[in-house]
């Protein structure tokens, strides 16, 4: 608990540390969805586009690209793959994807972290190879015998998450753990390519907003909210940086701010009791109607609606 002044009552300072439960929110899985643990995706059928995911993200993601390529970054490291690979994703890397061919073919496999907390054995085997946690780890080069052995990991994870038996669950993690045994007796990994200046650049602001967002509350409120703030951070004109995300993300650093700072407010009105007071100060509104106008101009919905819509 934190006592704050006479003005305001005594509100419980939790740390908003991820985005969770929220499909609308959830970077390369916006379908509405009923609440999941754990997910399995045919690439031909549910392909990911070009993306660059920098919100933290409340899942795991193992992805085999048996065919096609594209560059894949995950943090400052750049893998240009046109070979069968396998990729380990932690929930707080920040990743981008970009296609260089129509061909797609793989699976992925996503997870939520509560999932593995539910599975001991599943959380041990994680912790002990270090796929998703070591990066140099993280991708694995698969020959033509090892994409078939591989691939049949994930095929009998669709079939038991379409067979919806009451173990369903438990099959597909135990089957997780043994694609894990099997990626560290392949242990193929490629050096990373050199990533370009202007990704070093893309990386810092993201990596900024991660930290100034990351631990959200009424003790911590958000200091930097602006372009200008954030390009100062960084030591740039803003009108310099707006380009460089606009030129390989599609939208300027107001957006991303925006957007992130919305995400942050939902979170916290569907996630949390606090007043629209503290809402407003933890996200980095002097008052209440600022935030309340920022809201409705963004959503259609007061924060009041909203938290009672929803």
């Amino acid at each position: 608990m934190w006592q704050k002044s006479n003005r305001f009552m005594i509100v419980d300072s939790k740390i908003i540390d991820t985005l969770r439960h929220l499909p609308d929110m959830i970077p390369m899985l916006r379908e509405s969805y009923p609440d999941w643990n754990i997910r399995v995706f045919n690439r031909e059928e549910q392909d990911c586009s070009n993306y660059l995911s920098p919100n933290r993200r409340d899942f795991y993601k193992a992805l085999l690209i048996s065919r096609g390529a594209g560059v894949f970054t995950m943090g400052l490291h750049t893998y240009y793959i046109d070979e069968p690979t396998l990729l380990f994703i932690h929930p707080n890397d920040i990743i981008s994807w970009r296609n260089l061919s129509t061909e797609a073919a793989g699976y992925y496999v996503l997870f939520k972290k509560d999932f593995i907390n539910q599975h001991v054995q599943l959380k041990t085997v994680i912790d002990k190879f270090g796929l998703f946690s070591q990066k140099m780890k993280s991708v694995i080069r698969l020959n033509e015998d090892e994409v078939s052995r591989v691939s049949e990991y994930y095929e009998k994870m669709k079939e038991e998450e379409l067979a919806e038996t009451v173990y369903k669950e438990d099959a597909i993690q135990a089957l997780l753990q043994l694609l894990m045994v099997e990626s560290m007796k392949i242990s193929r990994h490629p050096k990373p390519d050199e990533v370009t200046g202007d990704y070093r650049q893309i990386h810092q602001f993201f990596d900024l907003l991660e930290k100034e967002t990351a631990v959200i509350n009424y003790a911590t409120p958000i200091r930097i909210r602006t372009a200008k703030e954030f390009a100062r951070s960084m030591d740039m004109h803003p009108n310099y940086l707006n380009a460089l995300l606009k030129k390989h993300t599609g939208e300027n650093a107001s957006t991303h701010i925006r957007n992130r700072i919305l995400d942050e407010a939902k979170t916290l009105l569907l996630q949390t009791d606090w007043s629209l007071q503290d809402i407003s100060y933890s996200i980095g509104f002097a008052d209440q109607p600022g935030f309340n106008l920022f809201f409705k101009k963004n959503t259609g919905f007061t924060p009041a609606e909203f938290r009672k819509k929803t």
